[in-house]
């Protein structure tokens, strides 16, 4: 089968079974996401559309590959190698010194995968703090379960309060809610114009709003409604507003107009103020009892989450079918990206203990193989939901037999390098702030 062919059936999966709204985009050099609105979930249906109806199958790790950006990135994916431009084979890189550069250097590679947390990131590392100690607590951040059994990442029952309270332990500053569920849409909107209003330079006004009301963005997870924090700050054109959001690595301007409505939407409500002139570098004992709190050794709690979501579709309850499967687990992609935090775990003991750069190294293609793994879960479980087969159901459980040991193994050694490096230090009661208003 040539290029063209899988190509071809691309085009015929979208505009077929799967009723994509932007064919008239779509070609060969047309970007997935940017071009043609899809998102990893929608990727993921195309793999299981071209298996299903067209006999074409890919291996495992190709699934999640980064670097298909094009259709024609995509269809080279099920070609033999031979046939692609990327056959040639890469040099390998020369190894790197235990104890400089890599996870010792200064241009350590930046993990973002939570857009409260990476709000208030961006003021510590704006004043030269390391701000990786505040990522503990987001591979096993509280998620919501639907009633229809469905895994929610934004739920009623999730609250930032956790963070911003251990943000001000950690860095002594207060992180302020502004944002007041007894008062109306339109009078909270009036706070936080007032507050961008008198903002100081040091000062960060967090909005949350439906990034899905800002096309301008990407919204490489296709959610809607989409919540998401982000910080306007007015500019000298009284219609543009620059918009710093740091969990995107994006900063542009955008019409005051059009992020106002995407801060209006019902579906969304929150925001926070700081300064980050107060922020002060966290202390040792501080960080010890916050990885302490967040390194959850004797469960995972996303894939118990997704063991009990299985039974729970499998069994029947509430009326549940096989085929509603896929959407309990639509919000999967957005939650399981979080398990990159792990990094910045490892790099800040890595860092604070002195240990080898190689076994770091090694511990971020385990995080990496747990991340494709709960990808390959969802693959799995969309093929069930699809085709019904309950053969299947002992494949999506074996896969998550296999991220469980996975995760549990980055526990393990995070969890060990944690006990030996703080060993020497004692919790003291420190005072949380409480933040006025």
């Amino acid at each position: 089968m040539t290029r063209s062919d899988v190509i071809n059936a691309i085009a015929q999966v979208l505009a077929g079974p799967m009723q994509h709204h932007h064919m008239q985009d779509f070609s060969p050099t047309a970007r997935l996401n940017e071009d043609l609105y899809l998102d990893s979930v929608l990727i993921l249906q195309i793999f299981l559309n071209l298996e299903l109806e067209h006999g074409l199958m890919v291996d495992d790790d190709l699934i999640s590959r980064k670097d298909v950006v094009t259709v024609a990135d995509l269809a080279d994916l099920f070609l033999p190698e031979r046939e692609t431009l990327s056959a040639t084979p890469e040099t390998p890189a020369a190894p790197m010194p235990e104890f400089e550069g890599g996870v010792h250097g200064e241009e350590y590679y930046d993990i973002k995968v939570h857009c409260f947390v990476s709000c208030l990131c961006d003021g510590l590392k704006r004043r030269g703090i390391d701000h990786r100690p505040f990522y503990f607590g987001i591979w096993d951040a509280p998620f919501g379960i639907g009633p229809r059994h469905d895994l929610l990442y934004h739920h009623e029952t999730v609250s930032h309060e956790p963070f911003r309270l251990w943000f001000e332990r950690l860095y002594r500053a207060p992180v302020t809610p502004w944002y007041d569920p007894s008062r109306s849409k339109d009078e909270n909107i009036t706070t936080f114009l007032r507050l961008l209003e008198s903002r100081r330079k040091t000062e960060g006004v967090m909005v949350m709003l439906d990034l899905f009301h800002l096309p301008e963005r990407e919204n490489k997870f296709n959610q809607n409604p989409f919540p998401h924090y982000l910080m306007p700050e007015m500019t000298d054109d009284p219609a543009m507003w620059f918009i710093r959001d740091p969990d995107y690595r994006w900063e542009g301007v955008i019409e005051r107009e059009k992020v106002l409505n995407a801060i209006a939407q019902p579906t969304v409500a929150g925001g926070y103020h700081f300064d980050r002139a107060a922020f002060r570098p966290a202390a040792d004992a501080d960080v010890a009892a916050y990885l302490n709190e967040c390194l959850i050794r004797n469960r995972n709690p996303l894939i118990d989450a997704l063991r009990d979501i299985l039974s729970a579709h499998v069994e029947g309850r509430n009326g549940l079918t096989l085929s509603d499967l896929s959407s309990g687990l639509r919000e999967l992609p957005v939650l399981a990206i979080r398990k990159y935090a792990y990094e910045h775990g490892f790099a800040f003991i890595w860092r604070a203990a002195l240990l080898p750069n190689s076994e770091f190294e090694h511990w971020c293609t385990e995080i990496e193989a747990l991340h494709q793994e709960l990808k390959n879960i969802h693959f799995a479980a969309m093929k069930l939901a699809q085709t019904c087969d309950q053969r299947l159901i002992e494949d999506v459980t074996r896969r998550l037999d296999r991220a469980d040991r996975i995760e549990f193994s980055i526990k393990t050694r995070l969890g060990a390098a944690f006990d030996a490096w703080s060993a020497g230090f004692r919790e003291t009661p420190a005072r949380r702030l409480t933040a006025a208003g």
